[in-house]
């Protein structure tokens, strides 16, 4: 076979490769393999010096001819194989617009949130108003400006987060400082006694800190609403009828209350409020543990050396005060077993409120 024949049989043979390449890269095998720098044809033009002189210049006019026809074709294919590629990219996003649309989950309060705020709304309407303070809070408003005794288990580091004192007192061998992380928002009751003008009538809910282990009825991290009131000829009856309403209010009016004599240092008398099981309606149940009823908060009149503490009168005012930790109303309200499913994330459970 002559060379021209050679030629014109790789032509054909190349053409066949290209009309038969399924994608873009057995398309540049084909090209690497024709026209690359050790492919065929271009081997025909590196040795067009062995060629005859009577025959070189219709081989080299040839090989050019082949060369452009070949890289037409190339470009061609390439071309055809790109547009295909495109409708398939198209073709496999396509999107039907007529089937329905994805519903998007709208996202909504935590449950601990809303009990805060259906709280807060419930005392507003009663003509209260809300307090903050701070979370990182002295012992003296912490404990002592509460009539705690220096002696009390609550002010111990078993129970109470200090804060480390680095100031380089060598004389307070512990380490501690009177610093810590409140464990109650009563704090916040002796600043409003400090700082505003009487009567007093505020809720002031927020995070408190304790020394528990998180267990199912413990948190070390959890809320509370402490509530004050301080006014001429405030008694027992202004708060029971008070935290009645309140309990109605949160719970249903179904629901029962009843208050159990208690201690706490900074109210006398004191007291311990209960609202009837709502799993049972009071008959005793494992919720309940047999007795009907459940604990939700503390409270009392506000002991005189408490007022006395911050410069009021207790011969001219009284007041009464109060405390409800949020979790618990959250898992008495909604029958939740366990305090630590709050925290956990679980959209599945959080989804339910």
């Amino acid at each position: 076979m002559s060379l021209v024949d050679e030629i014109h049989s790789l032509i054909s043979d190349v053409s066949t490769k290209i009309a038969d390449s399924e994608n873009l890269d057995k398309l540049e095998e084909v090209r690497v393999a024709v026209t690359g720098k050790s492919g065929s044809l271009t081997g025909y033009l590196r040795n067009m010096g062995n060629v005859r002189k009577e025959e070189r210049a219709e081989v080299g006019k040839l090989v050019n001819s082949a060369r452009n026809e070949i890289e037409a074709k190339l470009a061609e294919k390439r071309e055809e194989l790109k547009a295909a590629e495109m409708q398939a990219k198209i073709a496999s996003s396509a999107v039907d617009v007529t089937l329905p649309g994805r519903c998007q989950h709208i996202g909504h309060q935590h449950l601990i949130s809303n009990i805060i705020d259906e709280c807060t709304d419930i005392f507003l309407g009663l003509g209260y108003t809300v307090k903050h303070g701070r979370e990182v809070e002295t012992d003296y408003y912490n404990f002592t400006a509460l009539n705690a005794p220096a002696d009390h288990p609550s002010r111990s580091m078993q129970d109470t987060f200090y804060c480390i004192d680095n100031s380089g007192d060598v004389a307070n061998v512990r380490g501690e400082s009177d610093v810590l992380l409140r464990t109650q928002t009563s704090g916040v009751q002796v600043h409003a006694m400090e700082d505003e003008e009487l009567p007093i009538y505020i809720i002031a809910p927020g995070k408190v800190y304790r020394r528990d282990v998180a267990d199912p009825s413990h948190l070390p991290q959890f809320h509370q609403i402490e509530g004050l009131v301080v006014d001429k000829g405030i008694t027992f009856g202004d708060l029971k009828g008070t935290l009645e309403y309140v309990c109605k209010a949160i719970f249903g009016e179904e629901r029962e209350t009843r208050f159990r004599a208690h201690y706490f240092p900074f109210t006398e008398p004191s007291c311990e409020a209960d609202v009837s099981c709502g799993i049972c309606g009071g008959k005793g149940c494992r919720m309940c543990k047999g007795t009907g009823w459940l604990e939700i908060l503390g409270c009392g009149m506000v002991d005189p050396n408490v007022l006395r503490m911050s410069g009021i009168d207790p011969e001219v005012y009284s007041g009464f005060a109060f405390g409800m930790g949020v979790e618990r109303i959250a898992c008495l309200k909604y029958n939740v077993p366990d305090l630590r499913m709050l925290l956990q994330g679980d959209e599945r459970f959080l989804k339910q409120f």
